[in-house]
């Protein structure tokens, strides 16, 4: 295991609890069962809004040269043979707009060049391509510089192939991998669509489905779990899979910020066929550190999406509890558990196996406040609605029919009018007239939004809005589909 070195940022600020800080950094250190070589840590003083780190918080401050000189007396060389043939596995993915994909690894033997003739092979030594390296690259500063060569020890990018992660690249006179694990299959997947509401082409810059598409295409270039596929023969709809919700609504903001507008689904478990033709779907194993006085809301929490506890460790401080859970329970589980810990809590999940599908109906929710018309939602209107439930609008929120407004208190949809105004008369009244004082909205990120809806409903993303809304926008068709659904 590598040697630690502790860097404690923020330290040009006037009141800095440093004494305190270093001294729970040393519990953390002994929670988590570090060797007396770990406990040995050399800690520097850091300010990145400044620019330096020193290792005398009293002395001067002034440049990085602290830093790497910690990290050359205390990190050990890389073990690396550079007269031995060529090496590589590839550890993470990058994209060129010109060079196409490129692979990034560590070089462990020899030397890679422009025009080298070399091999891909798998993690179960298949043979995946041969082919010629079209260029050599390293990172300068945060940009790739084309190189003349990269040598053992370098971190570089080769173009020319199109592997993935885990294959190591290599002189044709290999014959063996270098170890690696596979990566992680995906185990969720949504529907990404043209965003087809009443309000679509009003709050975005790009909305076409072509333009989608070579976004996600250029996702997979870079993202090693991102992988797409069409729905069809549907060409106005793409189907995304992904590690988890987080993944793929990281994917949704940041298309959300470059000025993209869409509609996505709410995500699907990939279900895969095993030899028998039995469905099965992913397990997987969930880690969670938190503090003991909300050990026992985490416990509960998985007791209702059905996870099985498999070990329980508790320390003067901390409780860690490991679960085994399908990947269809997990969904929405993160955002809860910041709710009930207060952000306390460290959520880990990793990909397990698959075991035989239960179709199980985890309901977590409640009937949701479908709007009937298209307008301005009014507080005379949302003022009566809200004795129905809890509101996702507030008052002057443009609606439409079939827009989500909220969640209703009891199970099943109710279909309300957000937009009826009050009754005008001749009669002036005797007081004032009534000032509507209403609840504040709950709003929800696109995380918990994710989460949220089911198979009949949608999230309608624009770079200004999030809003869920129906498949089946029409009130009295949707009530005939879900008539025939129930035949």
């Amino acid at each position: 295991e590598l040697p630690v070195i502790v860097v404690l940022n923020k330290m040009d600020r006037d009141a800095v609890a440093r004494p305190k800080t270093e001294s729970d950094i040393f519990d953390l250190f002994l929670e988590l069962g570090a060797s007396e070589e770990l406990m040995e840590y050399p800690t520097l003083y850091a300010s990145g809004k400044a620019g330096w780190v020193v290792a005398d918080p009293d002395g001067p401050k002034s440049g990085m040269k602290d830093l790497l000189d910690s990290i050359i007396s205390n990190i050990p060389q890389p073990k690396v043979d550079r007269k031995d043939i060529f090496r590589m596995l590839v550890t993470t993915l990058d994209y060129d707009e010109h060079l196409g994909k490129l692979l990034v690894g560590r070089v462990q033997s020899g030397v890679v060049k422009p025009g080298d003739t070399i091999k891909a092979l798998s993690y179960d030594n298949r043979v995946l391509e041969e082919g010629t390296v079209t260029k050599v690259l390293a990172k300068k500063g945060l940009l790739n510089e084309i190189i003349e060569e990269g040598q053992a020890g370098d971190i570089v990018a080769v173009a020319g192939f199109k592997s993935n992660v885990s294959s190591t690249l290599c002189n044709p006179k290999v014959t063996e991998p270098i170890q690696a694990d596979p990566i992680d299959p995906p185990v969720l997947s949504m529907t990404f669509a043209v965003n087809n509401s009443p309000m679509a082409g009003q709050e975005g810059k790009i909305f076409s489905a072509l333009h989608i598409k070579e976004r996600l295409e250029k996702e997979t270039q870079r993202n090693v779990t991102i992988t797409i596929n069409n729905d069809g023969d549907r060409s106005d709809q793409i189907i995304v899979s992904g590690r988890g919700e987080l993944q793929l609504s990281v994917l949704v903001e940041n298309m959300r910020r470059e000025g993209f507008e869409l509609s996505i689904s709410p995500p699907e478990v990939i279900l895969q066929t095993n030899e028998k033709g039995q469905k099965e779907e992913p397990l997987e194993e969930v880690i969670i550190d938190v503090d003991n006085e909300y050990s026992g809301a985490v416990l509960d929490m998985l007791r209702v999406r059905e996870a099985e506890l498999q070990h329980m460790e508790q320390g003067p401080t901390k409780t860690r509890a490991t679960f085994f859970a399908t990947s269809r329970s997990l969904i929405g589980l993160r955002s809860e558990l910041a709710n009930a810990t207060r952000g306390m809590a460290v959520y880990n999940h990793l990909f397990h196996s698959y075991v035989p599908f239960e179709q199980t109906d985890l309901q977590l929710r409640k009937g949701v406040l479908v709007s009937m018309a298209e307008g301005v939602a009014s507080s005379y209107a949302l003022k009566s609605i809200e004795s129905r439930g809890t509101l996702f609008i507030g008052p002057q929120t443009k609606v439409y029919e079939g827009m989500v407004i909220g969640e209703t208190t009891k199970a099943g949809d109710l279909d309300v009018n957000p937009v009826k105004a009050k009754a005008l008369t001749n009669f002036r009244a005797s007081g004032k007239d009534e000032n509507y004082k209403l609840i504040p909205p709950r709003k929800m990120t696109l995380e918990e939004a994710i989460a949220y809806i089911q198979s009949d409903e949608l999230i309608e993303v624009t770079p200004m809005s999030i809003r869920l809304r129906k498949k089946i926008l029409d009130c009295g068709a949707r009530q005939r589909a879900v008539k025939k659904s129930k035949k």
